[in-house]
């Protein structure tokens, strides 16, 4: 048993950020851990340099009195469960006080599957409400695992058409879709996040699936958050040396975002604007 607990101790995880008070990723105020590494390469990721499973540098460009100046910048720190632990536990009264807790996300955290489990068993140890951040983009065997210790699921479903998905994210949607229906079988809390890009997610095609495929997870699943592209990240996609294959796209307006919501609330579900 002392092994085990020395083992859990010392393994690690590559971690390329932690955010603190958080409050669009779970209830209450949170702490998010943003694991490295993702098997999905979507076209309007807001976070690129979470893509790679590797620490990665990037190079940050800065002016000081007429002069501009180039500073490396590594995203990716390997840190020990302990580590993480003892940084997101700062926050413990925000969370006691908010009803709020810690989130694990990524790029998609069950690409470091022995980590995650580890990282949850610590924070459920330390009797934290903990929710999960997924794409659903692993086998069932690592998402099941998980179900003993995530209070919550953040799932993403980027596209329901296969081919569509397998354009623009780069892999199939079939597991992704089978693994979310199995996690609502569960009885697990699931939040569906959908992310609203123009002219590709944002259709009445799309939301005409939407419909159906949700519907056939009710009641189970009624809660959805709608997440307007945005495009904060441009200067990420430089800094990185990647192409930003949305540079052209604009956000979506707000008025249409709102109707998408009246639709999906005339259904019955619970629909929040943001994470």
């Amino acid at each position: 048993m002392a092994g085990n607990c020395i083992r859990v101790k010392m393994m690690k995880g590559l971690v390329f950020d932690i955010r603190r008070f958080t409050v669009h990723d779970g209830p209450g105020i949170r702490s998010t851990v943003f694991l490295k590494g993702c098997p999905l390469s979507c076209s309007w990721c807001h976070n690129p340099e979470s893509q790679s499973g590797l620490p990665e540098t990037s190079i940050k460009i800065f002016p000081l009195e007429g002069r501009k100046f180039r500073e490396e910048e590594v995203s990716g720190k390997w840190m020990t469960v302990e580590e993480v632990l003892n940084e997101v536990e700062k926050d413990r009264v925000f969370y006691d006080e908010s009803g709020g807790g810690v989130t694990i996300s990524g790029g998609e955290p069950t690409f470091q599957p022995e980590f995650l489990l580890s990282l949850f068993k610590a924070l459920k140890s330390k009797g934290l409400h903990t929710a999960l951040d997924t794409c659903g983009y692993t086998s069932w065997e690592n998402l099941s695992l998980t179900m003993n210790y995530a209070d919550l699921y953040l799932y993403d479903l980027k596209l329901l058409d296969d081919k569509q998905h397998f354009m623009y994210t780069g892999v199939s949607n079939k597991l992704i879709l089978d693994n979310m229906q199995k996690l609502a079988r569960s009885g697990k809390r699931i939040i569906v996040r959908l992310p609203v890009i123009p002219g590709i997610s944002d259709t009445d095609e799309f939301f005409s699936a939407l419909r159906t495929f949700l519907g056939k997870m009710k009641p189970e699943v009624k809660e959805i958050s709608l997440l307007p592209y945005h495009a904060a990240a441009a200067n990420k996609y430089k800094r990185f040396g990647k192409e930003n294959l949305m540079k052209n796209v604009k956000s979506i307006p707000k008025e249409a975002l709102f109707q998408r919501k009246s639709e999906l609330e005339a259904m019955g579900y619970s629909v929040k604007i943001g994470g």
